[in-house]
């Protein structure tokens, strides 16, 4: 049989074939289809058939010995496996009685029954652990822990037999960091069948800081910086060893993937002032970590003076350097005083004037000229508003004229919908086919990650393709097993099942024979793009031997160029089938071999990258920052306001990845959008690219442009020489 490794149907009826070896289909992954009828089998073993994904068996005419060795086939038939539960099988007893399968009664035969002594086994870096696995059952099972990926070094067995009990330990000696999340999975196997339980293996570790690189400017100066630690250490800094304080001009901007943090500690235009040591320290319950690196951005103006600098209001000056007087008559002394006092005069008539200009008067940084108003109660002086460089800009259309209107930091009412991330319409089919997978080919490898439903695993799945034997697979696990969330498991199924398209990630079915429920997706080797693209821009950095070094393969423009047409791709497709997505941004999107983005939500996101959602009524999880302002006030979704966030994607495409309006909190940001204000151009965006964004984000929705034209503008520009394109405006 090895020779025909692509057959899907075989049929051997009426040969007189009497036996067949366990691995005997081993080679032939795609059976789905297999006669056997009209044979001398006497017994057949389940192995035969445990990687094979059989739509149907046939056994009659087969005069099987009444045994526990065909105990599995009386037991597929009771739950109907392969169509096993229309067909008539007999067996012959010890009496040379022939009897109906179904009526075959053998005692001390069933499937094993396998324990754990964890269900979650937690322990510290460095310690060795123990872990038992019993099998019981009649006949005893064959018990093994698979851990061929473990990196724990000297792991054994050890077997310990007892009446109608086998038990295996496991010992873990001297366990890793790099083992944290590692699925240790026991097998319990007999002539009957097989069972497996699995246990998660949780790593305590001290934090360690894996990057600090000196400040790059970037929009705004960043030390960026990278910290892994189990559980997640706070992080805090020191400026030449003493406490900073965050404030509009310095704060620090992280998110944490896993079991790593990132992020940047961000400067809004440094002065010499903020030259000096930067010390970050990560701290958990096992330990800390901490670690230097210089910063300088500005050299003193004026170096040679020891006097302090005196303090106006929001504003540090410096007083008037020293005068140096030649001594002179007498008659010039009247004079030289005179000149000297109209001199501090005009210093301090300029500082005020400089006061007043910056509280009343001048252009903000919002683009708005002209007096303003405040009318949210009294003006708060202190709000960021006014002191930070926002990195926004106004488009000409919606510059304010000079009786502008501001609402400073207005309240916006939000109405909590639960229906928000899960809500498209015209789209499900009462007729859906949803495939379903069995349970023993699905084999769990190691948790990507975790959201508010359940957890999401790499799995390897068995006979889901007819070209390959087993596939990696992304699984997303129900936690919670109530009626209504069967009933949204399966709308949301049917759902995903009719949406197939080359740039939508692929949806294979679910598995529901048993707890938990699970959805089965590809697998995207590269992760989300948002970590993608943080991991290809000009400030990332990898570890080779210990020693941070800049990473290769810088993304270029038409790279970037080719991710967005991919994404709007898919968008023109999710238009077509009338599916608002609600929550399209770069962390929602998938990278695979070859540059290959797809979009797709295991709804990890709201969890993995909390930052980027508003909490709203203690439960919705609002993603403002990629939201239209219709979308924040009304709560109106639609296949424009997808439009607007793909606006905010090409923005996060052409910064690597950063966060939009990094430098406002969520009120102000929702002001900020409610009010007109748009993203500023990415220092590397062409400006065609830019005009598509503003194009996106019109503030009445049916001046939006259509999605099909933003594709078609897109693929174009990816085809443009780059000589073509204004890169730098």
């Amino acid at each position: 049989m090895e020779l025909y490794t692509g057959l899907q149907r075989l049929t051997i009826r009426n040969s007189g074939l009497r036996n067949i070896q366990p691995r005997a289909f081993a080679k032939n992954p795609h059976l789905r289809y297999i006669d056997l009828s009209g044979n001398r089998l006497t017994t057949l073993s389940w192995q035969l058939f445990q990687t094979l994904r059989l739509f149907e068996l046939r056994l009659e005419r087969n005069l099987f010995n009444c045994s526990c060795d065909i105990r599995w086939i009386q037991l597929w038939q009771e739950k109907g496996e392969a169509n096993l539960q229309y067909q008539e099988l007999y067996c012959m007893n010890m009496d040379a009685a022939i009897i109906p399968l179904q009526e075959m009664n053998i005692t001390q035969c069933d499937l094993p029954e396998i324990s754990v002594s964890h269900v979650n086994l937690t322990v510290r870096e460095g310690e060795n652990a123990v872990i038992t696995c019993n099998g019981s059952g009649s006949p005893l099972p064959d018990v093994d822990w698979t851990v061929a990926d473990l990196h724990s070094i000297n792991t054994h067995q050890t077997n310990l037999n007892w009446t109608n009990v086998h038990a295996i330990n496991l010992t873990l000696v001297n366990v890793t960091s790099e083992d944290n999340g590692f699925l240790l999975t026991c097998i319990a196997e007999n002539v009957v069948g097989m069972s497996n339980a699995s246990v998660l293996l949780t790593v305590y570790y001290p934090p360690r800081i894996l990057t600090l690189e000196e400040p790059v400017l970037h929009l705004e100066h960043c030390i960026a910086f990278a910290v892994h630690g189990n559980p997640a250490p706070t992080l805090h800094w020191l400026h030449n060893g003493q406490v900073l304080r965050e404030t509009e001009i310095i704060h620090m901007e992280f998110y944490q993937q896993g079991e790593v943090s990132e992020g940047c500690l961000l400067f809004n235009k440094p002065t010499h002032y903020n030259n000096g040591n930067y010390t970050i320290v990560a701290t958990n319950q096992l330990g800390s970590a901490n670690q230097t690196i210089k910063g300088h951005f500005l050299e003193k103006p004026f170096p040679e003076s020891t006097d302090s600098f005196v303090s106006i209001g929001d504003y540090e000056v410096s007083p008037t350097p020293p005068i140096t007087v030649t001594h002179k008559p007498e008659e010039d002394t009247f004079g030289v005083s005179i000149a000297v006092g109209l001199a501090a005069f005009a210093c301090v008539l300029l500082v005020v004037l400089f006061i007043m200009i910056n509280k009343y008067g001048r252009r903000s940084k919002f683009g708005m000229k002209g007096p303003v108003a405040v009318i949210s109660g009294e003006e708060d002086s202190a709000s960021p508003l006014h002191h930070i460089n926002h990195g926004i800009t106004t488009p000409s259309s919606l510059d304010a004229g000079p009786d502008t209107v501001v609402i400073g930091m207005t309240r916006i009412p939000v109405i909590e919908n639960p229906q928000y991330f899960r809500q498209g319409h015209n789209c499900h089919k009462p007729d859906t086919y949803v495939q379903h997978i069995k349970r023993r080919d699905i084999v769990l490898k190691r948790e990507l990650g975790e959201g508010a439903f359940g957890k999401v695993f790499l799995a390897e799945c068995y006979n889901l393709s007819p070209t390959n034997d087993k596939m990696l697979v992304a699984v997303k696990a129900l936690k919670d097993p109530t009626l209504a969330a069967r009933k949204d498991f399966q709308r949301e199924a049917e759902l995903l099942t009719n949406l197939q398209h080359e740039h939508i990630v692929k949806f294979y079915g679910v598995c529901g024979d048993g707890d938990p429920l699970i959805m089965v997706f590809e697998y995207m080797k590269h992760g989300d793009l948002n970590k993608f693209l943080r991991a290809h821009g000009p400030d990332a950095m990898i570890l080779v031997d210990g020693q941070p070094r800049q990473a290769k393969g810088e993304l270029g423009l038409s790279q970037m160029l080719h991710i967005a047409s991919q994404i709007a791709s898919g968008m023109v497709y999710l238009a077509s089938q009338h599916f608002v997505h609600r929550d399209l941004a770069t962390r929602n999107c998938l990278v695979g071999a070859n540059l290959l983005v797809k979009i797709g939500d295991f709804g990890m996101s709201r969890d993995v990258y909390s930052t980027d959602y508003y909490r709203v009524g203690g439960h919705t999880m609002l993603p403002i920052r990629w939201m239209p302002p219709e979308s924040i006030m009304y709560r109106k979704f639609t296949t424009e306001s997808d439009v607007w966030s793909f606006g905010v994607i090409l923005w996060e495409i052409f910064t690597y990845g950063k966060q939009p309006w990094f430098q406002l909190s969520n009120t102000e940001v929702i002001e900020c959008i409610t009010q007109g204000r748009v993203l500023e151009r990415p220092r590397v965006c062409p400006k065609e690219v830019y005009d598509i964004m503003l194009g996106c984000w019109q503030r009445e929705p049916q001046q939006r442009l259509n999605i099909k034209e933003i594709y078609k503008i897109l693929h174009a520009l990816g085809k443009a020489t780059p000589i073509y394109l204004d890169i730098l405006g």
